[in-house]
């Protein structure tokens, strides 16, 4: 029953409504399923309801200091749970927004059911009148975005190594979505501000509200309303609507590409061909000899120069125009944990000239 309707939320992108009762029969179905020897996600904590109160309370009223951000769903808050003491990260449903709730039961059954180091963990939830809130482990180093685009005087600059690990990471991330749940899931919404940095810069991925089941059987792919970010969004969904494990692959390289240039995936303050950062990065692509201009100029030099080549031949393979020429993630996987071993020290390795 649980995983019917799981699966019939994930497929359809319409107006859903959730309430205590409903959320948590889902969820409960949906560890109930985790018992199975077999299911990836067996040791998937069982999230916890919370009243609105008790949120209120940790959040010390959404207090304005508390303020994390924001994105498509609503507004996230850092807080502390009165009984634990544990710090926490709150989201709120936006009220005011219908997609809202679809996203807020596709995020708690999903991540009821998923257990990974590289997927943020749902601690809880609340559904109580017309409040909708989420609690995650709070990451305290907060999102990729972040550290890549909103550099401040107090934030240390990610430096190679760590930029091929945060790789890596979120690479694994993705995998287990794609090929290692039971039902496998399109996450639709790969960016750098949904990829999360804990202790480490370990990284995370979070945001699963856009997450769709993917294809099976025959399918090629799933049709659905074209959703996402601009920048991160394949040309073959964003055109047709068709959407594959291969729309996820193209944004994974968008991000890849903002890991080794710096560059955000669209800049309004750039102009022409400039502003977008693939479309900046296809002639580049074809000589090798002007690779070094693709790097961070944060990074000054401090980096190995096949290591970059490496990165970008895989950028490169990820953002191609035909879905079928992108590489599958578990090649992905390969590729970006090998170049995350391979270890650059600025006092032992060359540093490379600014040409």
């Amino acid at each position: 029953m649980f995983f019917n309707c799981y699966l019939d939320t994930l497929k359809s992108d319409d107006h859903i409504i959730a309430n205590q009762a409903s959320v948590e029969v889902s969820t409960r179905e949906s560890n109930a399923g985790n018992n199975s020897p077999d299911h990836e996600g067996a040791d998937a904590p069982k999230a916890r309801t919370f009243k609105f109160a008790d949120l209120v309370a940790a959040t010390h009223n959404f207090k304005s200091e508390n303020f994390l951000g924001e994105g498509g769903f609503g507004k996230v808050y850092k807080g502390h749970l009165p009984e634990t003491g544990e710090v926490v990260a709150v989201k709120q449903l936006d009220q005011n927004g219908g997609q809202g709730i679809r996203e807020f039961l596709v995020e708690v059954i999903t991540l009821s059911m998923v257990n990974h180091p590289n997927l943020v963990k749902l601690i809880g939830y609340c559904a109580e009148g017309n409040q909708r809130l989420l609690v995650y482990e709070f990451l305290a180093l907060g999102s990729l975005e972040g550290h890549l685009h909103d550099i401040r005087p107090n934030r240390k600059r990610l430096d190679w190594n760590t930029r091929m690990q945060i790789a890596a990471g979120a690479a694994q991330g993705l995998e287990y979505l794609h090929d290692k749940m039971k039902t496998p899931v399109i996450y639709r919404d790969l960016k750098c501000s949904n990829i999360l940095l804990g202790e480490g810069y370990h990284p995370k991925l979070s945001d699963f509200g856009l997450a769709k089941v993917g294809p099976s059987g025959d399918q090629t792919h799933v049709s659905t309303r074209v959703m996402g970010t601009y920048g991160y969004c394949a040309p073959d969904y964003a055109m047709t609507g068709q959407l594959t494990f291969k729309s996820d692959i193209y944004s994974f390289g968008v991000v890849l590409l903002e890991l080794i240039t710096g560059r955000k995936a669209i800049d309004n303050r750039r102009t022409g061909s400039q502003s977008n950062l693939v479309a900046w990065a296809r002639p580049l692509f074809k000589d090798r000899k002007r690779f070094h201009e693709m790097a961070d100029p944060a990074l000054e030099g401090e980096y190995p120069a096949r290591g970059l080549h490496q990165a970008i031949a895989i950028a490169a393979m990820c953002v191609q125009e035909q879905p079928n020429m992108r590489p599958l993630v578990a090649d992905l996987v390969t590729a970006l944990k090998y170049l995350a071993s391979q270890i650059y020290d600025p006092n032992i390795h060359p540093i490379q000239k600014r040409h």
